[in-house]
């Protein structure tokens, strides 16, 4: 016979199982993918990588700007090169001493053929008195030492010091410019300048105790009398008399050179 089932099998079931299993597997965490979010690990299966791509015609428009502003600027540069040409203002880069360039010095392409000789000599008389200034530095450095004179050293300095940027600056850089642009008013300043650059070389050779004080200056009165004090520096005094004299005959002859030459041109 078939085997009756209980009808109060249902009230045996626990009511509180399922709640049971459903708080059970409540407490328990789920599990964390491994995978970083955005390849497939964040549980939103298929997302996709945002990667920000540069507009590359933005890029091309910012590239012919910059090379539009380039070509403006060198046509702006052009323009006032042009102007300054034109105007007779040449810009003077220095390359003289190579070494250590500190003016700009260029006798063979930018004085006249004609004239090149003349400026070569005259550029000569220049370096001739740097010669003479460092010269006179150094024999009136020995006797303040014979003689324990500070001040002729002192005064020794500043006549080298001051004479050769001034020379430069005063007579020669205007004859430079004289010969280059053939103007009358640089040739005046030339030979205004250089005159008295003349009558100071031959001061200093004779060095007269009238003008300059005592034995700053290696002339012939000066040499005559530090040699009887000591032999030594008295032969360096007579090295610079002998140096002042060379460029007192050469600076008189340039100045006549010059004046012939100003006056050929007029």
């Amino acid at each position: 016979m078939p085997r009756n089932t209980n009808p109060f099998d249902d009230e045996n079931i626990n009511p509180t199982a399922n709640a049971a299993v459903a708080t059970t597997s409540a407490s328990v965490p789920s599990r964390k993918s491994w995978i970083p979010a955005g390849l497939g690990g964040s549980g939103k299966h298929g997302a996709t990588i945002d990667i920000p791509l540069e507009d590359p015609k933005k890029k091309e428009r910012e590239l012919l700007s910059w090379e539009q502003d380039l070509k403006r600027r060198e046509q702006d540069i052009k323009r006032r090169e042009d102007a300054m040409n034109r105007a007779g203002v040449t810009v003077e880069v220095r390359n003289w001493p190579e070494f250590y360039p500190i003016i700009h010095h260029d006798i063979a392409n930018e004085i006249p053929i004609h004239a090149q000789k003349l400026q070569y000599t005259a550029f000569a008389s220049w370096l001739g008195l740097i010669a003479c200034l460092v010269w006179n530095f150094f024999a009136v450095l020995a006797e303040s030492i014979h003689s324990e004179d500070i001040v002729i050293f002192l005064l020794a300095v500043i006549y080298a010091i001051s004479g050769c940027p001034l020379s430069y600056i005063l007579w020669y850089r205007p004859l430079y410019r004289a010969m280059r642009t053939d103007s009358v008013v640089t040739f005046g300043q030339f030979f205004v300048c250089y005159s008295i650059h003349v009558g100071f070389c031959v001061i200093a050779a004779i060095a007269p105790p009238i003008i300059f004080r005592g034995k700053t200056l290696t002339g012939i009165l000066v040499a005559i009398e530090v040699l009887a004090g000591d032999m030594f520096t008295g032969v360096l005094y007579f090295i610079g008399f002998v140096f002042f004299t060379l460029e007192s005959l050469l600076s008189i002859w340039v100045l006549e050179r010059v004046y012939m030459y100003f006056r050929g041109h007029r």
